[in-house]
C-alpha cells in the first residue's frame, strides 16, 4: 500500500498536533491514535489525543490510553489536526475549532471533502492498518505498546480475522505487529473474555428481543434494559456481530434507544449487500459490509424504516 508523500510531508513539517478520533469510539479509532501519537513523540513532535467519549472499559488494556483527553484548550489555531478513522469534524465532536492544518486518515466509504491532506482508503481493512503502514514508511520504530494498539485496531475491524477484510496484507500486518511485541492471545482474552456479569446480563436480554424479517436479524436495547443492568452504551460493543452469526442471515440491525429519543443504529452484512447504502439513506455511512445511523421514531416505526430500506438492496 503506497503511502501519499504529501501525508508525511505533513507529519514531518509540523510540530504540534491534535490527534482525534469519532465520537463512542472503538479499538480501530483508539488504537490508531496512541500509536500515532507515540511514534510522533519519538520524532520530538508535539501531540494532545482527543476523544469526546474517552477510552470505554473494554478497551481499558491499551497502553497509552490513559493519554486520551476528553476535552481540547479552546485556542486550537496553532495546532495541527489529524483526524483518524473519520473524515468530518462533526464526527469527531470538533465542530467550530479552527487549526492550523488538517489531516485525514481513514477508510470509510462515505466520505466528505474536509481536510486539506486527506488519505482515505475504503479497500483497506482498517485505519489501523494504514497508520501502520504510514509508520513503516516514515521509518520509526514499533515498540511493543504501538504493536499491542495497532494489532488490536485491526483485529476489531476484521472481526478477529474473520470477516471478508481479511487480506494477505492484513495477516502479514498482523505478523509483523506479533514479532514487535503485539500478544495475540492476550488481546483476545482482553477483549473476547473479560466481560462482566452485567454485560452478558445485558447481551443476554438484547438477543432476547430477536426478530427475524426474510434475511434481516433485529435486535434491540431500551434505555430500561441498561437500567435493569447497571449498563451504559459502551457495553454494547460487539453486540451487533452476534445477529450476524446466523447462517441464513444477511444483513444484521442492532438498535440502541438514545436518552434524547430515537434510535442508533449499527448494521452488518454478508457478501455484496451494502449496508452502507441503507445507512446513507438515514444521514450515517459506513463500509459496505458495516455501517451505522441514527432513525427517528418508536421501536415499530424505527423497524419499518429499517426494514424498507433494507429490502432495496436485498
Amino acid at each position: 500500500m503506497k503511502v501519499p508523500e504529501e501525508v508525511i510531508s505533513a507529519l514531518r513539517e509540523e510540530d504540534d498536533f491534535l490527534i482525534a478520533s469519532h465520537i463512542h469510539p472503538e479499538a480501530d479509532a483508539l488504537g490508531s491514535q496512541i500509536a500515532l501519537a507515540s511514534a510522533l513523540e519519538a520524532m520530538g513532535k508535539s501531540t494532545a489525543l482527543y476523544n469526546r467519549d474517552g477510552v470505554p472499559e473494554l478497551y481499558g488494556f491499551l497502553p497509552g490510553g490513559e493519554k486520551v483527553l476528553t476535552s481540547i484548550p479552546q485556542d486550537t489555531s496553532g495546532l495541527t489536526l489529524i483526524l483518524l478513522d473519520c473524515n468530518t469534524p462533526e464526527r469527531a465532536a470538533l465542530e467550530g475549532h479552527q487549526f492550523k492544518r488538517s489531516v485525514v486518515i481513514d477508510h470509510h466509504e462515505t466520505e466528505s471533502y474536509f481536510g486539506d491532506v486527506r488519505w482515505i482508503v475504503p479497500s483497506s481493512a482498517a485505519t489501523g492498518l494504514l497508520v501502520f503502514e504510514l509508520l513503516k514508511e516514515m521509518g520509526a520504530t514499533i515498540t511493543p505498546a504501538m504493536a499491542i494498539n495497532l494489532y488490536t485496531a485491526i483485529a476489531v475491524d476484521t472481526g478477529a480475522f474473520r470477516y471478508m477484510n481479511t487480506t494477505p496484507e492484513v495477516l502479514r500486518a498482523a505478523a509483523d505487529l506479533a514479532e514487535a511485541g503485539a500478544t495475540p492471545g492476550a488481546i483476545a482474552e482482553d477483549l473476547y473474555e473479560s466481560w462482566s456479569s452485567p454485560r452478558f446480563k445485558l447481551l443476554c436480554m438484547t438477543l432476547g428481543t430477536l426478530e427475524i424479517y426474510d434475511r434481516t436479524a433485529i435486535v434491540a436495547i431500551t434505555e430500561e434494559m441498561f437500567k435493569k443492568t447497571g449498563t451504559s452504551a459502551a457495553d454494547t460493543e460487539e453486540f451487533s456481530n452476534f445477529p450476524r452469526m446466523i447462517k441464513d442471515i444477511a444483513v444484521a440491525v442492532f438498535m440502541r434507544e438514545l436518552p434524547e429519543g430515537g434510535w442508533k443504529v449499527s448494521l452488518r452484512s454478508k457478501g455484496e449487500h451494502n449496508v452502507a447504502r441503507v445507512a446513507m439513506r438515514f444521514e450515517g455511512g459506513g463500509h459496505k459490509n458495516a455501517a451505522g445511523c441514527t432513525v427517528q421514531g418508536d421501536l415499530p416505526t424505527a423497524k419499518r424504516k429499517l426494514t424498507e430500506a433494507i429490502r432495496e438492496i436485498l
